[in-house]
C-alpha cells in the first residue's frame, strides 16, 4: 500500500507543476478538503480546483512539489501520510515557509481505489496561527 500512496502523492505533484487541475481532481474524493492557507479550506472538488487555480497564481504559475520522507499509517481503509512536502517556485516572498511537514488522509472509495480525504500541507504548523 505504501508504494501505491506513493505514487499517487508523486502523481499529483506533476499534475501540480503542468497545472493539471483537471486530472489532479481524479485523485480526490468527493467530500475531500483541502487546507489552502491556515484559516481557510476549500471544500468538495469544484472549491479545491479553484484553490489550486490560485495558489498556482500566488506562486507565479511555477510552483513545483516534491516529497522527501514519508511515513505511512494504515488503518482499515484510511491512510494518513506524514511528509516532507518541499515547494520550489520562481516567487521571491511568501509569507509561508516552502519546507513543510504535510499531513494527508487517503482512503479507499467503494471501488478500491485511494483517493485524498483530507490535504493539509501545513500540518501541525496550524496550530501555531
Amino acid at each position: 500500500m505504501e508504494d501505491e500512496i506513493k505514487e499517487i502523492i508523486k502523481r499529483c505533484d506533476i499534475a501540480i507543476k503542468q497545472e493539471d487541475f483537471e486530472s489532479l481532481m481524479n485523485y480526490y474524493s468527493d467530500d475531500d478538503i483541502l487546507v489552502v492557507k491556515p484559516g481557510m479550506i476549500a471544500r468538495r472538488k469544484e472549491e479545491i480546483k479553484k484553490a489550486f487555480i490560485s495558489i498556482a497564481n500566488y506562486f507565479n504559475n511555477s510552483i513545483e512539489p516534491t516529497q522527501g520522507e514519508m511515513i505511512i499509517l494504515e488503518a482499515g481503509n484510511a491512510e494518513l501520510v506524514i511528509s516532507e512536502t518541499l515547494l520550489n517556485s520562481d516567487k521571491e516572498n511568501s509569507e509561508y515557509s516552502m519546507d513543510r511537514r504535510a499531513t494527508y488522509v487517503f482512503r479507499k472509495n467503494s471501488n478500491g481505489e485511494l483517493l485524498c480525504a483530507i490535504e493539509n500541507s501545513y500540518g501541525t504548523d496550524l496550530l501555531n496561527r
